[in-house]
């Protein structure tokens, strides 16, 4: 590996665009091309890649130090060179990108289309649409071997997602998913709109990380207009996104445990999430607090008797919260079920730039609170929960790590709280701005070119699980049919967030 300079003097090179606060470069065909030559040597994962008419984009974040950088393509031909090979994680975005967009990636080793189900293409064509089902799963070959075809209907109340299973006896052989059963277009509805009517659909992303997501997006709005945020309110903000944090990983370790037929600490979890969740309300107005985070603030204080209420929540969590984890820990029946199952290499994690628990239970210890770091927790003292085992106990015992942090960041921020107002109007004018925000399931990147007008021109929001879900098929080879509810929940992908 490289120092981490070699790819941003080579993206120097290029066109330099306005965008705040990392750069931007415009490159042409030839140093896209070359691109790939400098990604075999610099240590720069990729933070997402997307696109607008007749252009494609790509970010990259330095591993090591937390820098972050854009190259953009003119695709004056209709096509880009695919970069899929070299980082695997922008496979399913070049889909995407090919269904959405029609350019496409040339080079790329798997065209099939993602988010298009078979009527897009074939409407524009002027053909009959091609029925959903026809999509032409990976062959598996081998003696005795089945198919087990789970949704994309589910028994629960979940998300659509087909999951498509090929067995040997109980073994799993290969796992291969089909996503985009509820792709909304919520980029393009974002486009046209103010900044804060985008930042409610922002916060619609995917309602569990509805802090987080809209953080992302007013952290990018706010960049690309140079606007300044009350420091009550940036204070504030990593309160509801620990609050969040918090919230999904005890419902997350309670369901694991269900999944592994141990309802008892399912029960126990679910009311401390439920306690989180009653605070949130009783604090914000809404138990996920959606619409509470909005470019140049918050639309909500935090009271004087919201905040003895918090702090009474994390004095009344941690221990009860040590005790069921104990628990869990003198299970032998339990144990057996999570430790071993599900393993992600550290390898893997790291190709794919696994966020989040994901990639910390593989030993890739990246959170964006730490690098590239915002404010306020350049200012607040934690740690980053590492192991590298790779399977279900691993990111259980990240999570309850997590939780513990967070219990403890809460506490700082409510001890040094500063006093003023929480909302601040966004200067005018135009922009382009990128953000990078830690939400309880990894890493969420946005970028928000804003017009003349203030109104948003073009947007992007890239999930977690865009880098995440292509790895759960890789946990549960090897393993049996019945653990693969254990590994699904460890992971706890989200479909809407991936679907968009």
């Amino acid at each position: 590996m490289g120092n981490g300079t070699e790819l941003i003097d080579f993206l120097a090179r290029g066109e330099a665009r306005p965008q705040r606060p990392w750069p931007r470069f415009r490159l042409s065909r030839a140093q896209w091309l070359d691109l790939a030559t400098h990604l075999t040597i610099a240590d720069w994962a990729l933070l997402d890649l997307w696109a607008e008419p007749g252009k494609v984009h790509a970010a990259f974040c330095q591993a090591s130090g937390g820098a972050v950088a854009v190259a953009s393509l003119a695709c004056g031909e209709g096509d880009f060179p695919s970069l899929a090979a070299l980082r695997p994680g922008a496979l399913r975005l070049e889909r995407a990108v090919q269904d959405l967009f029609a350019l496409s990636a040339t080079g790329i080793g798997d065209a099939r289309p993602w988010l298009d189900h078979g009527l897009w293409r074939a409407r524009d064509a002027g053909a009959s649409p091609r029925a959903a089902s026809d999509y032409d799963f990976l062959p598996a070959e081998g003696e005795a071997l089945h198919q087990i075809p789970v949704g994309p209907v589910h028994a629960g109340i979940i998300e659509p997602g087909h999951f498509r299973f090929h067995c040997s006896g109980e073994a799993v052989v290969r796992l291969e998913q089909r996503l985009g059963y509820v792709h909304k277009g919520t980029m393009s509805l974002m486009q046209g709109k103010p900044v804060a009517a985008a930042a409610r659909l922002a916060g619609r992303l995917s309602g569990d990380s509805t802090v987080a997501a809209a953080l992302a997006f007013a952290r990018a709005a706010e960049a690309a207009t140079e606007s300044a945020v009350p420091e009550r309110a940036i204070w504030l903000r990593a309160l509801l996104a620990e609050l969040e944090r918090i919230a999904n990983h005890l419902g997350d370790i309670g369901a694991i445990a269900n999944d592994a037929a141990f309802v008892f600490l399912q029960s126990h979890m679910t009311v401390l999430r439920e306690m989180v969740l009653r605070a949130a309300g009783q604090c914000f107005g809404h138990r996920l607090m959606m619409d509470v985070v909005l470019p140049g603030g918050l639309a909500r204080d935090l009271d004087g008797d919201g905040a003895v209420l918090l702090r009474a929540l994390a004095a009344a969590l941690r221990p009860r919260f040590a005790e069921l984890m104990a628990i869990y820990d003198r299970k032998p029946s339990l144990l057996d079920r999570t430790v071993g199952t599900g393993i992600v290499s550290p390898e893997l994690a790291r190709r794919f730039a696994a966020g989040g628990f994901v990639g910390r239970a593989s030993g890739r210890g990246f959170d964006a609170r730490k690098a590239p770091c915002y404010p306020p927790y350049d200012r607040l003292e934690f740690t980053v929960p590492v192991l590298s085992d790779g399977d279900v106990h691993s990111r259980l015992m990240v999570r309850a790590g997590e939780v513990e942090q967070s219990l403890g960041l809460i506490e700082q921020i409510l001890a040094r709280l500063p006093e003023g107002a929480v909302l601040a109007p966004l200067a005018a004018g135009g922009g382009e701005g990128v953000a990078l925000v830690e939400g309880f399931r990894g890493d969420i990147f946005a970028w928000v070119a804003l017009a003349s007008d203030g109104s948003v021109r073009q947007a992007r929001l890239r999930d977690p699980s865009w880098f995440q879900w292509p790895l759960l098929e890789a946990a549960i080879e090897g393993n049996i049919v019945a653990d693969f509810p254990l590994c699904n929940k460890s992971f706890n992908c989200s479909y809407s967030g991936h679907d968009l």
